[in-house]
């Protein structure tokens, strides 16, 4: 997936130029609490020169290359993150001004034959799905029905698809740490089989 972000606290632009300068990906990650909080303020040039909340952030996580594609008169930088695999923290080994964790990646579990088949019938029942729920959608439907999106590995499927439904960050989560593929199309299906067209 690719997210756009508008980044204006002053340690975001500084990590995001070390991951520019240093090819390092840039993590993007829900977070469990609120470590250090920080008043909001409402005057630009204040947000610009002050650092918010503090948060500590969850475990596993997804993470990729950014590019920066513009920055602003006043500092602040607009950028994609190339979501491209998943880490589980091991240890943080700078806090300041931004965090730089020691990570490892995490991968799905390896499927037999059975479950690959299971995998594939699976993401076609949630292709079909979509499709039906998805039929006044102009733009969903060009994508679905794009050849990037129907020769897609049903295990690659099985987290593009979350891109394309907006659920629960809890439940994002959930699938982000799901190592099994059958797992997230399972729970996705159930999502769309409960959502009236």
């Amino acid at each position: 997936m690719v997210f756009p972000l508008h980044v204006f606290e002053p340690r975001y632009r500084a990590m995001i130029k070390h991951c520019l300068d240093n090819q390092v990906p840039v993590a993007i990650c829900h977070t469990e609490k609120v470590l250090h909080h920080t008043e909001p303020s409402e005057v630009l040039e204040e947000a610009l020169n002050t650092n918010q909340d503090t948060y500590k952030p969850k475990s596993v996580f997804s993470a990729g290359p950014c590019e920066l594609y513009e920055t602003l008169d006043d500092g602040r930088l607009l950028i994609n993150v190339y979501v491209s695999r998943r880490y589980r923290l091991n240890e943080i080994t700078q806090t300041l001004p931004f965090n730089i964790a020691q990570c490892d990646e995490l991968h799905d579990e390896p499927l037999n034959e059975e479950e690959l088949s299971e995998l594939d019938q699976l993401k076609d029942k949630v292709m079909h799905r979509l499709i039906a729920l998805s039929s006044n959608e102009q733009d969903v439907l060009e994508i679905l029905e794009s050849e990037a999106w129907q020769t897609m590995p049903a295990s690659e499927f099985s987290f593009a698809v979350f891109g394309l439904i907006q659920v629960d960050p809890e439940v994002q989560q959930s699938q982000l740490e799901t190592t099994n593929p059958i797992q997230r199309l399972d729970t996705m299906l159930s999502i769309l089989n409960n959502i009236k067209p």
